[in-house]
């Protein structure tokens, strides 16, 4: 006899593990059929060099914490200076105050009228008197020493509290900008380490010739900057242009010399640089002091228009985030970036003209 029994039916828990399974294997496959495609190479080099320009802004406000901080540092331990050396001089006032106390009790103890009656000689307590009289107006002008002094010290405390808490914010400012920089760094890097490391190498040996583009003519013209040096070996066409002065060409000299040295974020040189450090330790060996970051070397030395560029001036680029030194023929020399050497670079392929400035 044939068997009628009904089938059986799968059980929920089995049901729910094939849904769950397909329910997973569309999304996948929406996914795949989503996905975003690989960036290319022209894609990647233009959100890398985003990033670099990010990590720049970082860096140069980071510089300027550090010098700050250095700065309020300094003004802070003067305060404190002044103050242990006010207290130092309180404790010496209220020490004399002490001793002026002690000689009037000595002296004063007794109320006149009856010293008077107890003295055998008038002469004798007209004199002590006197004294007294003396002793009680050094000792108001004692109590006026110290309550100045106290006022002073209170003031002096209070202005090397305020340096003390301006600089715990420009710390948390500067740490703020170190880790900005680091994660743009990293953010590049990893975008970096989608190329193959055939393209990578492309890419750097495609930047390396646009950042030639002055040339590799080797006219070093006049300007008495010379066009080579350092471990690099880059020169450049500079043209004929003269400087504007002996402190320009002097400048220009010394960077020349680091030509090949390494962009490293805060450096000042001799071996590694920023690009404000670079500027800043030039002018140095020339002589000159500017200030470290490219915020403040903006407003030093005389402003000029980009047509009076002579080699030495400043040149500074996308909003005032990157300087250079003009090196004569349209050309910088400069400290780029992460990655990169200081080089002589065509005006063109650095970013936008922001200003210039003449030291």
């Amino acid at each position: 006899m044939a068997s009628h029994r009904r089938p059986k039916q799968p059980s929920r828990a089995r049901v729910t593990v094939l849904t769950a399974t397909a329910a997973a294997a569309v999304a996948l496959t929406s996914q795949a059929a989503h996905a975003d495609p690989k960036p290319t190479k022209s894609e990647v080099k233009a959100k890398v060099d985003k990033l670099y320009h990010e990590a720049e802004v970082a860096t140069e406000k980071a510089n300027g914490a550090k010098e700050q901080q250095d700065k309020l540092k300094k003004q802070a331990d003067a305060l404190q200076d002044k103050v242990a050396r006010g207290q130092d001089e309180l404790n010496t006032l209220r020490g004399e105050l002490g001793s002026l106390a002690t000689a009037q009790y000595r002296s004063g103890g007794l109320d006149p009228s009856v010293q008077l009656l107890l003295s055998s000689d008038p002469d004798s307590f007209l004199d002590q008197a006197s004294a007294l009289d003396q002793l009680t107006a050094k000792q108001a002008e004692s109590l006026q020493k110290i309550q100045a002094k106290q006022r002073t010290l209170a003031q002096q405390r209070k202005e090397a509290q305020g340096k003390l808490t301006d600089l715990a914010e420009v710390r948390e400012t500067l740490g703020k900008s170190k880790t900005k920089f680091q994660g743009k760094l990293a953010e590049a890097q990893k975008l970096l380490n989608t190329l193959t490391a055939a393209e990578r190498a492309k890419m750097a040996a495609d930047d390396e010739r646009a950042s030639r583009a002055a040339g590799e003519r080797v006219t070093l013209g006049g300007n008495g900057s010379g066009g080579s040096g350092g471990s690099g070996g880059q020169v450049a066409d500079l043209g004929n242009e003269a400087p504007a002065s002996a402190l320009g060409a002097a400048a220009l000299q010394a960077a020349s010399t680091r030509v090949g040295k390494p962009y490293v974020r805060a450096a000042t040189g001799p071996d590694s640089f920023d690009c404000s450090g670079l500027t800043q330790w030039a002018y140095a060996q020339a002589g000159a002091q500017i200030t470290r970051t490219t915020y403040t070397q903006i407003n030093q030395g005389t402003r000029i228009a980009r047509s009076q560029l002579k080699p030495g001036d400043l040149v500074f680029f996308s909003n005032t985030t990157h300087v250079g030194l003009y090196a004569g023929n349209n050309t910088v020399l400069h400290a780029p970036y992460p990655g990169t050497n200081v080089r002589y670079e065509s005006m063109s392929t650095i970013g936008s003209f922001q200003a210039a400035v003449r030291i």
